[in-house]
């Protein structure tokens, strides 16, 4: 008798099973994380802002102290930024405000999601939040 090689069908339908369920586990979980990746880039910019307020804050403090509640967009050229500076792949300086400027010049910068993001993000002294 004439020994065949290969896979039986049924073999073949386990594996075919076993991919299914590890793509249908693994499709949320990167797409978390690739969401996750894009408020990186609110994060680094938001980081941006906060050393340019300090910076500015140590030259002239009263002028900073207006800033509170203010859009990024009315004090770009005064932190220094060119038009297209805070200009990313998925934020622009239209997402960031300029929440609270303590006396030490420490910013909070309040971060709102770009469209096809969801939540919101803050930089403040206790670092990072992002809320979903």
């Amino acid at each position: 008798m004439e020994k065949r090689k290969g896979f039986t069908l049924v073999e073949l339908m386990v594996v075919i099973l076993i991919v299914g369920i590890l793509a249908a586990v693994s499709v949320p979980i990167l797409r978390g994380r690739i969401e996750q990746s894009k408020w990186t880039e609110g994060a680094a910019t938001a980081g941006a802002i906060r050393v340019a307020v300090r910076a500015k804050f140590a030259e002239d403090p009263t002028t900073v102290g207006a800033w509170e509640d203010q859009a990024v967009t009315g004090v770009l050229t005064s932190l220094g930024f060119q038009s297209g500076d805070l200009t990313g792949r998925y934020f622009s300086a239209t997402n960031f405000t300029v929440s609270s400027v303590d006396s030490n010049g420490n910013a909070t910068i309040a971060v709102s999601a770009p469209s096809g993001l969801s939540g919101s993000g803050t930089l403040s002294n206790s670092g990072w939040i992002y809320t979903p």
